[in-house]
């Protein structure tokens, strides 16, 4: 198994455990939340959702000497977004398929396309995964804001910032959000000329 499927397993296992509404489910989102915009290493109250049960696989020995892998980075953010969209929303935000691309552009015709689109933009021209997460938490807090809440895939999210972190990774994956974001757009335009 690659370390993407790896983390979309582990992701997906996470998201299952944080849709109920216990006690410990409501004390690990408000975590979660609150280390949105931060690093893995200062959010220390997120680690009992994101570090426990990881795969050996997706963390870095300390004996190689590193901080944080880009695997904990992808999870972590992904969770943390995760945290965010589901405040307040009875509705599933974790919608299996929809990529994260698809989502915001359902989200153009629930809202201002020009706004919605150049929030867009700013996630496509991200050069790092931290301003990636900067520019996508406030395209989660529309899709949480809307009528009816607009929800995806967060385990394919996970993989996608995973991969995000590569530089042939980073190419791949902006590219096939350019598509998911436009090829609905298309077919959109295609109904309402069929329609007329």
């Amino acid at each position: 198994m690659s370390k993407s499927d790896t983390i979309y397993g582990f992701v997906s296992g996470k998201v299952q455990a944080l849709q109920g509404e216990s006690p410990w489910t409501k004390a690990m989102l408000a975590r979660l939340r609150h280390g949105l915009g931060k690093d893995l290493t200062e959010a220390t109250g997120s680690w009992e959702v994101v570090l426990a049960g990881m795969p050996d696989e997706l963390v870095c020995g300390r004996a190689e000497g590193c901080e944080t892998t880009p695997a904990e980075r992808a999870v972590f953010t992904a969770l943390t977004l995760f945290a965010l969209h589901r405040q307040g929303n009875s509705a599933p935000v974790e919608v299996q398929g929809v990529s994260f691309a698809t989502a915001v552009r359902r989200l153009v015709g629930k809202g201002n396309e020009e706004a919605v689109k150049r929030r867009f933009d700013t996630v496509m021209t991200s050069t790092d995964l931290q301003e990636l997460s900067n520019h996508a938490r406030g395209l989660v807090q529309l899709m949480k804001a809307a009528d009816r809440p607009v929800g995806f895939d967060y385990p394919r999210f996970a993989k996608d910032l995973y991969a995000f972190q590569f530089p042939e990774g980073r190419q791949d994956v902006i590219l096939r959000w350019g598509q998911d974001f436009y090829k609905l757009i298309e077919k959109n335009d295609e109904k309402s000329k069929d329609g007329e």
